[in-house]
């Protein structure tokens, strides 16, 4: 019998990052890998630099929850200042991180967190995961745009799922083909990107390339339980522990 994953993801971001595109995509891709999800969105003005949040539920297994996560076990963090200035719906924004979680956070070098919140991320376990997707976005696709693929990437590389073919599905349903419906406010981001690529097809390959980027650099970094490292780590956990 297969280990049965189940992960609850909150995304915070700001408005422009595309945080609801990342969970559409995140989403879609598990369920194109034959797994189980759920999002919801939750913004308020569609305007940039306005807080976003987005509930994302994957498992290998069914799904009957919908609706906002207040117990995540992932949180999702696209820009700093959801920390830092408190740009976020949630406050502070590690609040309901289930024992152990997992924070993936887009930076380029650790946060000095206040000191209770070090204190009550050290008290819950959490893992945190530094990532710099703007700077990798920049570097791979050219533009901070691809910032929320890179994400995608690393926490799909994190969890173990989706693998890349169906990340890459994903994107083809949500940049060239009608799999994904989108909002006003996003579906005008992606005429803005749409003009700085000449081809869908070269921004399909900017996308994938910028995914293809962080996800190895979760891998090289040992992030997440389903390497190899790290599976080796639990299993003696297991065994002491019995």
């Amino acid at each position: 019998m297969s280990e049965v994953k189940r992960y609850n993801v909150r995304m915070a971001g700001l408005g422009g990052q595309g945080v609801v595109t990342a969970s559409h995509i995140l989403s879609n891709a598990v369920v194109l890998s034959n797994g189980y999800s759920s999002l919801v969105p939750f913004f308020g003005s569609e305007k940039r630099n306005a807080p976003v949040e987005s509930y994302v539920r994957i498992s290998n297994e069914e799904i009957y929850e919908i609706g906002e996560i207040v117990y995540p076990n992932v949180l999702m963090i696209f820009s700093e200042q959801v920390i830092t200035l408190g740009k976020s719906y949630t406050m502070p924004f590690y609040t309901g991180l289930k024992q152990d979680g997992i924070i993936l956070i887009n930076s380029n070098k650790p946060i000095n967190f206040v000191p209770d919140e070090a204190r009550e991320m050290e008290e819950k376990g959490a893992k945190i995961y530094y990532l710099p997707a703007t700077e990798m976005a920049n570097e791979v696709a050219k533009t901070e745009l691809a910032t929320n693929m890179c994400m995608c990437g690393a926490i799909s590389a994190i969890f173990g799922m989706p693998d890349l073919v169906a990340l890459e599905g994903s994107v083809k349903d949500r940049f060239i083909g009608k799999g994904i419906v989108v909002s006003g406010g996003t579906a005008a981001l992606d005429s803005v990107i749409e003009k700085k690529f000449a081809k869908k097809q070269k921004l399909l390959e900017a996308n994938m390339d910028a995914i293809k980027a962080a996800h190895q650099y979760a891998i090289d970094h040992k992030w997440g339980f389903h390497t190899d490292a790290n599976r080796e780590e639990r299993d003696k956990q297991k065994a002491a522990a019995v």
